[in-house]
Protein backbone atom coordinates (compact mmCIF):
# COMPACT_ATOMS: atom_id res chain seq x y z
CA UNK A 1 0.00 0.00 0.00
CA UNK A 2 1.60 3.28 -1.12
CA UNK A 3 2.13 5.59 2.20
CA UNK A 4 4.19 8.38 3.51
CA UNK A 5 5.76 9.40 6.87
CA UNK A 6 4.37 11.95 8.24
CA UNK A 7 5.57 13.78 12.01
CA UNK A 8 4.38 16.50 14.31
CA UNK A 9 6.80 17.87 16.99
CA UNK A 10 5.74 19.58 20.07
CA UNK A 11 7.58 21.08 22.55
CA UNK A 12 6.60 18.16 24.66
CA UNK A 13 5.21 15.60 22.45
CA UNK A 14 5.88 14.36 18.82
CA UNK A 15 3.34 12.45 17.22
CA UNK A 16 4.13 10.00 14.25
CA UNK A 17 1.98 8.44 11.35
CA UNK A 18 1.82 6.57 8.11
CA UNK A 19 -0.43 8.22 5.43
CA UNK A 20 -1.89 6.98 2.86
CA UNK A 21 -2.99 8.09 -0.79
CA UNK A 22 -6.35 9.69 0.17
CA UNK A 23 -5.60 11.13 3.24
CA UNK A 24 -5.81 7.98 5.69
CA UNK A 25 -3.96 7.51 8.76
CA UNK A 26 -2.71 4.39 8.23
CA UNK A 27 -0.40 4.03 11.59
CA UNK A 28 0.06 6.37 14.23
CA UNK A 29 2.53 6.51 17.12
CA UNK A 30 3.62 8.93 19.63
CA UNK A 31 6.70 9.65 21.40
CA UNK A 32 8.25 12.26 24.09
CA UNK A 33 10.15 15.02 22.70
CA UNK A 34 12.54 14.83 25.30
CA UNK A 35 14.05 18.31 25.05
CA UNK A 36 15.73 17.80 28.42
CA UNK A 37 18.21 16.10 26.95
CA UNK A 38 19.22 18.77 24.90
CA UNK A 39 18.81 19.74 21.04
CA UNK A 40 20.71 17.15 19.26
CA UNK A 41 18.89 14.80 21.26
CA UNK A 42 15.61 16.11 19.95
CA UNK A 43 17.12 15.98 16.71
CA UNK A 44 18.30 12.18 17.12
CA UNK A 45 14.92 11.11 18.52
CA UNK A 46 12.95 12.85 15.52
CA UNK A 47 15.03 10.97 12.87
CA UNK A 48 15.01 7.60 14.78
CA UNK A 49 11.24 7.92 15.10
CA UNK A 50 11.10 8.05 11.61
CA UNK A 51 13.56 5.33 10.71
CA UNK A 52 11.42 3.36 12.76
CA UNK A 53 7.99 4.25 10.87
CA UNK A 54 9.44 4.11 7.63
CA UNK A 55 10.43 -0.02 9.27
CA UNK A 56 6.82 -0.58 10.11
CA UNK A 57 5.76 0.82 6.67
CA UNK A 58 8.03 -2.31 4.88
CA UNK A 59 6.73 -5.00 7.70
CA UNK A 60 3.31 -3.86 7.76
CA UNK A 61 2.60 -2.94 3.92
CA UNK A 62 5.52 -4.63 1.92
CA UNK A 63 7.03 -0.97 0.62
CA UNK A 64 8.84 1.72 1.78
CA UNK A 65 7.47 5.14 2.41
CA UNK A 66 7.55 7.30 -0.75
CA UNK A 67 8.30 10.25 1.09
CA UNK A 68 8.47 11.81 4.34
CA UNK A 69 6.96 14.74 5.58
CA UNK A 70 8.18 16.91 9.59
CA UNK A 71 6.20 19.64 10.87
CA UNK A 72 8.12 21.88 13.99
CA UNK A 73 7.47 24.45 15.50
CA UNK A 74 9.83 28.44 15.48
CA UNK A 75 11.04 30.26 12.44
CA UNK A 76 11.38 27.61 9.22
CA UNK A 77 12.78 28.28 5.65
CA UNK A 78 10.18 25.94 4.08
CA UNK A 79 12.43 26.72 0.46
CA UNK A 80 15.67 25.42 1.87
CA UNK A 81 13.83 23.00 4.22
CA UNK A 82 15.68 24.72 7.18
CA UNK A 83 14.76 25.24 11.09
CA UNK A 84 15.74 28.36 11.38
CA UNK A 85 14.99 29.06 15.11
CA UNK A 86 12.82 27.31 17.74
CA UNK A 87 13.21 28.65 21.75
CA UNK A 88 11.83 25.36 23.13
CA UNK A 89 13.86 23.24 21.35
CA UNK A 90 17.19 25.19 20.99
CA UNK A 91 17.81 24.47 17.22
CA UNK A 92 18.79 27.59 14.71
CA UNK A 93 19.66 27.07 11.48
CA UNK A 94 19.13 23.02 11.54
CA UNK A 95 18.82 21.47 7.70
CA UNK A 96 15.92 18.96 9.02
CA UNK A 97 14.81 18.37 5.49
CA UNK A 98 18.20 16.68 4.46
CA UNK A 99 18.20 14.88 7.30
CA UNK A 100 15.64 13.61 7.30
CA UNK A 101 15.31 12.56 3.46
CA UNK A 102 18.65 10.93 4.69
CA UNK A 103 17.68 8.99 7.33
CA UNK A 104 14.30 7.27 5.52
CA UNK A 105 16.27 7.38 1.86
CA UNK A 106 13.10 9.57 0.42
CA UNK A 107 12.48 12.68 -0.73
CA UNK A 108 11.18 15.10 2.08
CA UNK A 109 9.48 18.19 3.19
CA UNK A 110 9.49 20.19 5.98
CA UNK A 111 6.99 22.83 7.66
CA UNK A 112 5.71 25.01 10.07
CA UNK A 113 3.54 23.11 12.70
CA UNK A 114 -0.01 25.60 12.57
CA UNK A 115 0.39 25.79 8.77
CA UNK A 116 0.63 22.18 8.55
CA UNK A 117 -2.48 21.89 10.63
CA UNK A 118 -3.84 24.51 8.62
CA UNK A 119 -3.25 22.85 5.03
CA UNK A 120 -4.75 19.37 6.62
CA UNK A 121 -8.10 21.44 7.91
CA UNK A 122 -8.19 23.30 4.43
CA UNK A 123 -8.25 19.76 2.66
CA UNK A 124 -9.71 17.75 5.27
CA UNK A 125 -10.92 18.96 7.87
CA UNK A 126 -13.38 22.06 8.71
CA UNK A 127 -12.70 24.72 5.83
CA UNK A 128 -12.55 21.88 3.24
CA UNK A 129 -13.86 23.28 0.04
CA UNK A 130 -13.20 26.81 1.53
CA UNK A 131 -10.86 29.22 -0.59
CA UNK A 132 -10.20 31.60 2.20
CA UNK A 133 -10.07 30.84 5.32
CA UNK A 134 -7.58 31.56 8.86
CA UNK A 135 -6.96 28.51 11.23
CA UNK A 136 -6.30 29.58 14.61
CA UNK A 137 -4.31 27.73 17.11
CA UNK A 138 -5.17 29.09 20.67
CA UNK A 139 -2.82 26.69 22.62
CA UNK A 140 0.60 27.90 24.71
CA UNK A 141 0.70 30.82 22.28
CA UNK A 142 -1.36 31.85 19.31
CA UNK A 143 -0.54 31.39 15.59
CA UNK A 144 -2.31 31.59 12.59
CA UNK A 145 -2.51 30.08 8.72
CA UNK A 146 -3.79 31.79 5.95
CA UNK A 147 -5.61 29.58 3.79
CA UNK A 148 -5.89 30.72 0.10
CA UNK A 149 -6.82 29.26 -3.30
CA UNK A 150 -3.24 28.77 -3.81
CA UNK A 151 -2.72 27.07 -0.53
CA UNK A 152 -1.26 27.83 2.59
CA UNK A 153 0.38 31.34 2.44
CA UNK A 154 3.85 31.41 3.86
CA UNK A 155 4.96 35.08 3.49
CA UNK A 156 7.88 36.42 1.61
CA UNK A 157 10.03 35.44 4.91
CA UNK A 158 8.19 32.45 5.98
CA UNK A 159 6.45 34.23 8.89
CA UNK A 160 2.72 35.13 7.74
CA UNK A 161 0.33 34.14 10.03
CA UNK A 162 1.70 34.70 13.39
CA UNK A 163 -1.48 36.67 14.91
CA UNK A 164 -0.68 36.08 18.60
CA UNK A 165 2.38 38.80 18.21
CA UNK A 166 -0.49 41.36 16.75
CA UNK A 167 -0.53 44.41 19.40
CA UNK A 168 -3.89 44.45 21.07
CA UNK A 169 -3.27 46.11 23.97
CA UNK A 170 -0.49 49.04 23.40
CA UNK A 171 1.99 49.48 26.20
CA UNK A 172 0.49 45.86 28.29
CA UNK A 173 2.28 42.96 29.30
CA UNK A 174 5.36 42.32 27.64
CA UNK A 175 6.15 40.11 25.57
CA UNK A 176 9.10 37.61 25.22
CA UNK A 177 9.00 38.51 21.47
CA UNK A 178 9.94 42.31 22.48
CA UNK A 179 6.87 43.41 22.39
CA UNK A 180 4.44 44.79 24.85
CA UNK A 181 -0.01 43.82 24.78
CA UNK A 182 0.77 41.33 22.34
CA UNK A 183 -2.72 39.04 21.97
CA UNK A 184 -1.05 35.91 22.81
CA UNK A 185 -0.46 37.43 26.41
CA UNK A 186 -4.49 37.52 26.97
CA UNK A 187 -6.24 35.51 24.93
CA UNK A 188 -3.85 31.83 24.48
CA UNK A 189 -4.81 29.11 26.90
CA UNK A 190 -1.33 29.49 28.72
CA UNK A 191 -2.52 33.30 29.24
CA UNK A 192 -5.95 32.38 30.72
CA UNK A 193 -4.64 29.32 32.52
CA UNK A 194 -2.18 32.04 33.98
CA UNK A 195 -4.99 34.82 35.04
CA UNK A 196 -7.23 31.90 36.05
CA UNK A 197 -4.41 30.48 39.01
CA UNK A 198 -3.94 34.47 40.21
CA UNK A 199 -7.45 34.81 40.39
CA UNK A 200 -8.24 31.79 42.34
CA UNK A 201 -5.70 31.29 44.40
CA UNK A 202 -4.68 27.78 42.84
CA UNK A 203 -1.21 27.41 41.09
CA UNK A 204 -2.12 24.34 39.36
CA UNK A 205 -5.46 25.33 37.61
CA UNK A 206 -5.31 25.98 34.17
CA UNK A 207 -7.55 27.18 31.21
CA UNK A 208 -9.66 24.18 31.08
CA UNK A 209 -10.47 24.66 34.83
CA UNK A 210 -11.41 28.06 33.84
CA UNK A 211 -13.88 27.58 31.63
CA UNK A 212 -15.23 24.77 33.91
CA UNK A 213 -16.07 27.55 36.38
CA UNK A 214 -17.55 29.95 34.05
CA UNK A 215 -19.46 26.60 32.52
CA UNK A 216 -20.64 26.34 36.56
CA UNK A 217 -21.46 30.50 36.80
CA UNK A 218 -18.03 31.50 39.37
CA UNK A 219 -18.58 35.21 38.66
CA UNK A 220 -14.60 35.25 38.84
CA UNK A 221 -13.85 33.28 36.23
CA UNK A 222 -16.48 34.71 33.76
CA UNK A 223 -14.32 38.06 34.54
CA UNK A 224 -10.88 36.22 33.09
CA UNK A 225 -12.82 34.26 30.71
CA UNK A 226 -13.99 37.65 29.31
CA UNK A 227 -11.51 39.28 29.13
CA UNK A 228 -9.11 36.85 26.58
CA UNK A 229 -13.00 36.80 24.55
CA UNK A 230 -12.86 40.20 24.04
CA UNK A 231 -9.26 40.40 23.68
CA UNK A 232 -9.36 37.51 20.93
CA UNK A 233 -12.51 39.22 19.46
CA UNK A 234 -9.85 42.84 19.05
CA UNK A 235 -7.27 40.68 17.56
CA UNK A 236 -9.46 39.04 15.04
CA UNK A 237 -10.86 42.03 14.16
CA UNK A 238 -7.49 43.29 12.73
CA UNK A 239 -7.59 39.67 10.63
CA UNK A 240 -11.09 40.36 9.16
CA UNK A 241 -10.36 43.94 7.96
CA UNK A 242 -6.65 42.52 6.23
CA UNK A 243 -7.52 39.54 5.41
CA UNK A 244 -11.41 39.17 4.77
CA UNK A 245 -11.57 35.20 5.60
CA UNK A 246 -14.93 33.40 4.66
CA UNK A 247 -14.07 31.37 7.68
CA UNK A 248 -12.40 31.19 10.67
CA UNK A 249 -11.23 27.69 12.19
CA UNK A 250 -10.36 27.57 15.69
CA UNK A 251 -8.61 25.08 17.47
CA UNK A 252 -5.97 24.43 20.49
CA UNK A 253 -6.49 23.66 24.34
CA UNK A 254 -9.12 26.53 24.34
CA UNK A 255 -11.38 25.37 21.63
CA UNK A 256 -11.59 22.41 23.48
CA UNK A 257 -14.49 24.26 25.79
CA UNK A 258 -16.65 24.13 22.66
CA UNK A 259 -19.58 26.44 23.34
CA UNK A 260 -18.39 28.28 26.64
CA UNK A 261 -15.92 29.73 24.15
CA UNK A 262 -17.44 29.81 20.17
CA UNK A 263 -21.07 31.53 21.34
CA UNK A 264 -19.57 34.58 23.23
CA UNK A 265 -16.53 34.68 20.82
CA UNK A 266 -19.26 34.94 17.87
CA UNK A 267 -21.53 37.73 19.56
CA UNK A 268 -18.21 39.60 20.27
CA UNK A 269 -16.67 39.60 16.76
CA UNK A 270 -20.37 40.70 15.42
CA UNK A 271 -20.65 43.27 17.96
CA UNK A 272 -17.22 44.96 16.63
CA UNK A 273 -17.58 44.58 12.53
CA UNK A 274 -18.61 47.23 10.71
CA UNK A 275 -17.99 47.29 7.30
CA UNK A 276 -16.50 43.99 7.49
CA UNK A 277 -17.50 40.35 6.38
CA UNK A 278 -18.84 38.14 9.47
CA UNK A 279 -16.82 34.96 8.95
CA UNK A 280 -18.33 31.68 10.10
CA UNK A 281 -16.29 30.60 13.19
CA UNK A 282 -16.24 27.10 13.45
CA UNK A 283 -14.10 24.60 15.58
CA UNK A 284 -11.37 22.39 13.71
CA UNK A 285 -12.33 18.87 12.89
CA UNK A 286 -9.19 17.24 13.03
CA UNK A 287 -8.03 17.79 16.59
CA UNK A 288 -4.48 16.52 17.35
CA UNK A 289 -4.53 14.53 14.21
CA UNK A 290 -4.16 17.85 11.80
CA UNK A 291 -0.23 18.21 12.10
CA UNK A 292 0.05 14.63 10.99
CA UNK A 293 -2.23 14.97 8.11
CA UNK A 294 -0.45 18.05 7.02
CA UNK A 295 3.13 16.18 7.20
CA UNK A 296 1.70 13.98 5.15
CA UNK A 297 0.25 16.20 2.57
CA UNK A 298 3.24 18.11 2.47
CA UNK A 299 4.95 15.03 1.62
CA UNK A 300 2.28 13.98 -1.33
CA UNK A 301 2.42 17.64 -2.30
CA UNK A 302 6.42 16.68 -2.53
CA UNK A 303 5.86 13.42 -4.66
CA UNK A 304 3.44 15.57 -7.12
CA UNK A 305 5.67 18.30 -7.75
CA UNK A 306 8.86 15.80 -8.53
CA UNK A 307 7.44 13.24 -10.43
CA UNK A 308 3.88 14.72 -11.53
CA UNK A 309 2.44 10.76 -11.08
CA UNK A 310 1.14 10.50 -7.29
CA UNK A 311 -2.09 11.09 -6.38
CA UNK A 312 -2.45 14.33 -3.78
CA UNK A 313 -5.61 14.22 -1.41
Amino acid sequence: MRHVIALDVGGTAMKGALVGADGALLHRDRRPTARERGTEAVIEGILDFAADLRAYGVRQFGETARAAGLAVPGIIDEARGTAVYAANLGWRDTPLRDLLSARVEAPAALGHDVRTGGLAEGRLGAARDTPRFLFLALGTGIAGAIGTPAGIEAGAHGSAGEIGHVVVRPDGIPCPCGQRGCLERYASAAAVSQAWARACGDPDADAADCAKAVEAGDPTARQVWREAVTTLADGLLTALTLLDPSTIVIGGGLAESGDTLFTPLREAIGARVTFQHLPGIVPAALGDTAGCLGAGLMAWDLLKKTDGTEETP
